[in-house]
C-alpha cells in the first residue's frame, strides 16, 4: 500500500496526518480529513505546510515539547496528548487526541477527531454517575427502613416489658395450680420474645456504635483478662445448670498486661455472645475454655467447645447478618455484632473446626500503641 493511499486511509478514519519538517512547522499529507478546513481560515490541501501552535491547535503546545524529545530519539513508541477541545469557526465545539510517532525516520503526529469515541465515553461515565446516584438513593431506602424496624421493635420492646409487670404482679395472686402453670408458660414466652428483641436491637446498635469512638490510651484501653473474668462470673449459674463447665484456660498469666484498643462494655458483650453460642451447641458434661494469648502487638482470645462442630457450607458464612448454624431460637445476629465490632476496633475474627471434635472461635485485638511501642 502506498503512502498516499494510507494517508488517505486516515482521513477517511477522520485523522489528520502531518510530517514535522522542522520545530513547529510541518506538512500535510495526504488527502486532509473534512473537518480539517473547518478549523483554518484558509484553504487547506494535500502538501500544504501549517503551523502548530502558532497558528493551529494551540492546545498542543505543551505536548509538542515531550513529542520532540521522542522525534529526536527516534523512539518507536508513540506518545498521546490525552482529549482535549477545540471550538471551529462557528463556536461549535469538537473533540480531539494527538500522536506523535517516528516512521521510517520520519517524525509523523496524528490528529484524530474523537466525536463518537467521546460520546461513548461521555455516555459511559454518565450511566455510572447514574448508577452511584441510584445507589446511594437505594442506601438511604435501606437507611431509613433499617430506622422504622428499630422503632417498631423498640416499640414491642416497651410492650413486652408491660405484659411482664402484668405476670409478675399476678405470681401475687392467689392463683390455682393449672393457673400458675399457664403463667410459666407465659412467662416463658416473654422470655423468648424479649431475647429476640434484644438481639435485633443489638445489631442495629452494634452498626451504630460500631463508627463510635474507641479507647486506644493504654491508660483507658479495656483489660481482656477482665472482661473474660466477668463474663465466666455472670453465665456460670446458667452453664452449672446445664451441667456444662466454664473456665478460663489453666495456663492464662493473671499478671501480664492484657489491654486492648476497644470499648469495655461492647467488649464484654462480644465475649458473651461468643460464650453463650459456644454454650448452645455444648453437650452435657462437656467444658467451654477461654484462653488468652499475648502476641507482639495484639491479644488473642479463642472460645473453645466440646460440640459436634459446624458444617462447612455454613461455616463461612458464620459472621453475616442473620446467619443461622442450627435450630437455636435465635435471629443470627450475635456473630454478625461480634464481627463488625472487631473491626471496627481494627482486629480479626473467626472460626476453625478442632481436630479433637468441637468449635474454636477466635478474635485478635490490637494492644494500644504505647504497649508495641516499649
Amino acid at each position: 500500500m502506498s503512502d498516499s493511499i494510507t494517508a488517505d486511509v486516515f482521513a477517511a478514519l477522520d485523522t489528520l496526518v502531518l510530517e514535522r519538517l522542522n520545530f513547529g512547522r510541518f506538512r500535510i499529507t495526504g488527502n486532509p480529513p473534512d473537518w480539517l478546513q473547518r478549523f483554518c481560515l484558509h484553504q487547506v490541501k494535500s502538501g500544504m505546510q501549517i503551523l502548530i501552535p502558532q497558528q493551529e491547535f494551540p492546545f498542543l503546545e505543551n505536548f509538542l515539547i515531550d513529542a520532540e524529545e521522542l522525534w529526536n530519539k527516534n523512539n518507536k513508541n508513540q506518545l498521546k496528548s490525552g482529549i482535549w477541545h477545540q471550538l471551529d469557526l462557528s463556536g461549535k465545539e469538537y473533540h480531539f487526541e494527538a500522536i506523535a510517532i517516528c516512521v521510517k525516520n520520519n517524525k509523523i503526529l496524528l490528529i484524530k477527531l474523537l466525536e463518537e469515541e467521546y460520546e461513548e465515553k461521555r455516555n459511559l461515565i454518565q450511566k455510572a454517575r447514574e448508577h452511584q446516584l441510584n445507589y446511594q438513593y437505594i442506601m438511604k431506602e435501606n437507611q431509613k427502613k433499617d430506622i422504622l424496624v428499630h422503632c417498631i421493635i423498640h416499640d414491642i420492646a416497651g410492650h413486652i416489658s408491660g405484659i411482664n409487670c402484668c405476670l409478675m404482679l399476678l405470681e401475687t395472686e392467689n392463683l390455682t395450680p393449672k393457673a400458675r402453670e399457664y403463667l410459666e408458660i407465659g412467662k416463658k414466652q416473654t422470655l423468648q420474645e424479649e431475647n429476640l428483641i434484644r438481639d435485633i436491637l443489638y445489631a442495629f446498635s452494634a452498626e451504630v456504635n460500631s463508627l463510635e469512638s474507641f479507647t486506644v490510651d493504654a491508660e483507658l484501653a479495656p483489660n481482656i483478662l477482665t472482661s473474660a473474668q466477668e463474663v465466666i462470673q455472670l453465665l456460670s449459674a446458667t452453664f452449672l445448670l446445664n451441667k456444662v463447665k466454664l473456665q478460663l484456660a489453666n495456663n492464662t498469666d493473671i499478671t501480664a498486661d492484657w489491654k486492648v484498643i476497644g470499648d469495655k462494655s461492647r467488649l464484654n458483650r462480644m465475649i458473651a455472645n461468643l460464650v453463650e453460642n459456644a454454650f448452645r451447641h455444648s453437650p452435657t458434661n462437656s467444658t467451654v475454655t477461654i484462653s488468652l494469648q499475648q502476641e507482639e502487638d495484639s491479644i488473642l482470645v479463642t472460645i473453645d467447645d466440646q460440640g459436634i462442630g459446624i458444617p462447612a457450607e455454613k461455616a463461612k458464612n458464620l459472621f453475616d447478618k442473620f446467619s443461622q448454624v442450627g435450630k437455636s431460637g435465635k435471629v443470627g445476629l450475635g456473630l454478625y455484632f461480634c464481627r463488625i465490632t472487631v473491626e471496627r476496633w481494627g482486629g480479626k475474627i473467626g472460626y476453625i473446626p478442632l481436630e479433637q471434635g468441637g468449635s474454636r472461635f477466635w478474635f485478635r485485638l490490637l494492644k494500644p500503641k504505647s504497649q508495641t511501642q516499649d
